[in-house]
């Protein structure tokens, strides 16, 4: 958000300040090992790192393109395939480090307008009254740990899920914790192989995916019970990879009844529409994992009621937090940012005051409408897969193939997710 505001030519006399409480991080090394947390980059996404001057730097240090998607079903033979014609990138795996890095190098390349203090808290909001300072004073005073004190026009809350911008400002959320955990981790694959593909299984558990890092490394993100989740994380190496292989390839959850109503759908279907049916392909076999890449971490749903108010903006996980499925956080987080960015940079060409509610509402009535329909569709699909009943098996089983064979609601989708 600092890196958009600072590029914005028509804020180019405003002052931005960014309060990071943590340290100034080292430039990422690509040279050396990957790390754990990964981030499934949009093109649209990329399109805005392009933008701000990032996306050079990151392509200077790691990132890997994957050009299909292959989601299917643990308890059938249902399957869905994205992919583009001529192989187009779908979209980037990069870790969160490598964005970081590429991000810090455009704030310090613009550092005459955009001011960054490090290991810097903020241990208070006040939203002051009118009758307290003069018509022409900013109305938000910012008191720092350290004891200094600021005020600003606008207050932009990009400060997570526990947001302390979001609960001064009196923004309530919503929020609700999932039975699940995620499992991340680094692995090495037992042959190398172009490594373009995103692969995703939803099993009774939760989802697991495998997403490619290099043309012998992917990383993990596997959603799964606590109890599991505390499980894999301690056990041994060699148990783990196990367990890793046998979740993807494993036809445990298979039954006679739903493979055989889904067989006869399948041909019903192919008959129907021949040109919509795709070939599916095995998932890579995992020889082993990094040692200390195994992290485990909650996973919830929130949103806040308002993402603005008077002199505040909330973005990104301070007002959505969505399961891991689909990849789309940091996206969503990515189009908050655009698209505020965006009405500020109108406001101030038309002389009016940033802080202002009327341009801050039209940034929240364009997120609002996008992100809550993400988050309804990720919140359904996690339920509808969270259950080997019968009956439900069978009714995601016909979906996913039917979808899987209509190209055009294929492409919709891509085109919706691809933002």
């Amino acid at each position: 958000m600092a890196a958009a505001l600072g590029r914005a030519a028509r804020l180019r006399e405003k002052k931005v300040l960014l309060l990071e409480a943590a340290a100034r991080k080292a430039p990422a090394e690509p040279r050396g090992g990957f790390a754990n947390r990964v981030s499934a980059v949009t093109p649209g996404s990329a399109a805005l790192l392009g933008d701000l001057g990032a996306w050079d730097h990151i392509c200077s240090m790691r990132v890997k393109p994957f050009r299909r998607m292959q989601v299917w079903d643990a308890c059938s033979e249902a399957m869905i395939i994205f992919d583009k014609e001529n192989l187009e990138d779908m979209g980037y795996i990069i870790e969160n480090d490598v964005i970081m890095s590429a991000l810090t190098k455009q704030l310090d390349a613009m550092s005459d307008r955009v001011e960054v203090l490090y290991r810097t808290r903020a241990s208070g909001y006040t939203w002051l009254l009118p009758h307290q300072i003069s018509d022409s004073s900013p109305w938000v005073q910012i008191d720092l740990a350290d004891g200094r004190r600021l005020r600003t026009k606008l207050l932009i809350g990009a400060d997570g899920q526990n947001s302390m911008v979001r609960k001064a400002a009196g923004i309530q959320a919503v929020q609700y914790q999932y039975d699940q955990s995620a499992v991340v981790a680094t692995l090495h694959l037992s042959e190398a192989t172009e490594n373009n593909v995103a692969w995703q299984r939803f099993l009774p558990s939760g989802p697991i995916a495998l997403l490619p890092l290099s043309d012998t490394v992917s990383s993990l993100v596997w959603s799964t019970s606590h109890e599991h989740a505390s499980q894999l994380q301690n056990m041994d190496e060699e148990s783990f990879v196990d367990s890793v292989n046998s979740a993807f390839w494993s036809n445990a959850n298979h039954s006679d009844f739903i493979d055989t109503a889904g067989s006869l759908f399948r041909s019903a279907v192919s008959l129907l529409m021949p040109s919509g049916t795709a070939t599916r392909q095995l998932p890579p076999s995992v020889a082993k994992v990094d040692p200390m890449s195994r992290a485990v971490f909650p996973l919830g749903l929130g949103h806040a009621t308002e993402y603005v108010q008077h002199r505040v903006a909330l973005i990104g996980d301070a007002a959505h937090r969505v399961h891991p499925l689909a990849g789309q956080g940091v996206n969503m987080g990515f189009g908050d940012v655009a698209c505020l960015a965006h009405h500020l940079s109108a406001a101030a060409f038309n002389g009016k005051d940033l802080g202002s509610l009327t341009h801050l509402l039209q940034y929240e009535r364009e997120r609002q409408r996008y992100n809550l329909s993400i988050m309804a569709a990720i919140d359904l699909l996690k339920r509808l897969y969270s259950t080997s009943v019968a009956p439900f098996v069978l009714l995601r089983t016909w979906g996913l193939q039917a979808t899987n064979a209509v190209s055009p609601v294929k492409e919709q989708i891509m085109a919706f997710a691809s933002k």
